[in-house]
């Protein structure tokens, strides 16, 4: 029997439960690529994960490693960040312990191949040049930041640009110690400006459509918006679709926002007609009960699962151009398209009232992401990727 080559997988955090999208991706892409090879995972954590997630991650890789980072550690690097040029979560997630764990993992299995998910863990990898090396720059993380910086309190403001103008230096920096490179879109892509962009492949997330199927329940709720409620993109969104939109539409109008640890501020949006449910077992009972899902994204970068869920569960989706950039679903056909609160409005009414154009939109936008968005397809690119 011909042994598989060795690939070692590092990731900044471990991938389970599927709670957030680089957690989402990673799982999807080792469960798939350990069938041609030999994956070693590796996975930077600040706990001890319980026996269950254990379990599962050993099912689809090879070998699990989890390298503990410390608090203590943490704290005093990002202090230290302060007087260098790093971006603070490579500051965050680079220890020189964990890179001397990673090192015997490596002497240990000599890996072919290594591939690292996010530039925050590329600093563990540039020293090497024995092996190939892939990095998933995942999301053009500097834009995301850039976004961020121009919404944020004046107190937080030039911290927030520094990390941004931090990670596009870094982001081109590390593009020369890594052979391949993968993004998620082409969006995220063309806000690269290393000019040498050309070379990156666009490997997108997929969609587990056998999994996110509907089961045609009774409509419960007419809008639902989902996500991890404690990450600012979600929350801004949360935020602008209770104080912005619902209070210019019909007001016996329902609205769900589901996902895990809601801030403070995603909490107090709660109404009687607003409801914030926390963590739920099973997401797809949400998005089988809602009559539409709206996503007024306004900041963050990358390929938001949440659509791809939403239309895979026959759910006709409103979203900004800034969301679609990444998704590429043509407007009025796949996707309904809003730029403010006042556009939103009129979107939602047309979606409510019109039975024709609500059918067509579950049905194309279904059919959209089950042909584009297929994980067996995108995995399949990603080791052409690998091998080249």
């Amino acid at each position: 029997m011909k042994l598989k080559p060795k690939l070692l997988v590092l990731l900044s955090r471990i991938p389970y439960p599927l709670d957030k999208g680089d957690k989402l991706r990673a799982f999807h892409q080792i469960k798939d690529l350990n069938a041609s090879y030999t994956v070693i995972l590796c996975c930077l954590s600040t706990h001890t994960i319980d026996p269950k997630t254990t379990k599962k991650l050993e099912e689809i890789c090879s070998e699990l490693n989890i390298i503990h980072l410390n608090y203590a550690g943490i704290l005093w690097r990002l202090f230290l960040a302060l007087f260098n040029d790093k971006p603070f979560q490579v500051a965050y997630f680079y220890s020189k312990k964990a890179q001397q764990e990673l090192d015997a993992i490596i002497e240990k299995h000599l890996p072919r191949r290594f591939f690292c998910q996010l530039i925050r863990v590329a600093e563990y990898a540039k020293k090497y040049s024995i092996f190939s090396k892939t990095l998933d720059y995942m999301d053009a993380l500097s834009i995301g930041m850039e976004r961020r910086a121009n919404k944020a309190p004046f107190y937080l403001k030039p911290i927030v640009s520094i990390e941004a103008k931090r990670l596009r230096a870094y982001e081109e920096k590390m593009f020369q110690y890594f052979e391949k490179k993968v993004i998620i879109s082409q969006a995220d892509k063309e806000h690269l400006t290393h000019s040498n962009a050309t070379e990156i492949s666009v490997i997108p997330n997929g969609i587990d459509s056998e999994f996110f199927k509907s089961e045609h329940r009774t409509k419960k709720v007419d809008i639902l918006f989902t996500g991890n409620m404690g990450y600012l993109p979600n929350v801004e969104s949360a935020q602008y679709l209770v104080k912005n939109i619902f209070p210019i539409i019909d007001p016996n109008t329902t609205v769900q926002i589901c996902g895990k640890s809601p801030s403070h501020k995603v909490r107090t949006l709660a109404t009687r007609n607003v409801e914030i449910t926390g963590w739920v077992d099973d997401i797809r009972v949400a998005y089988d009960e809602a009559k539409i899902f709206v996503a007024p994204l306004m900041l963050g970068s990358g390929l938001q699962n949440k659509l791809l869920e939403a239309m895979a569960m026959g759910l006709p989706c409103i979203t900004t151009p800034l969301a679609n950039n990444a998704l590429g679903a043509i407007p009025e056909e796949e996707i309904l398209i809003a730029n403010n609160e006042a556009e939103f409005k009129i979107q939602i009414e047309r979606l409510l009232s019109d039975a024709n154009l609500y059918d067509k939109l579950a049905k194309n936008g279904h059919a959209f992401v089950t042909k584009n968005y297929n994980w067996q397809a995108c995995n399949k690119r990603l080791m052409e990727v690998i091998e080249r």
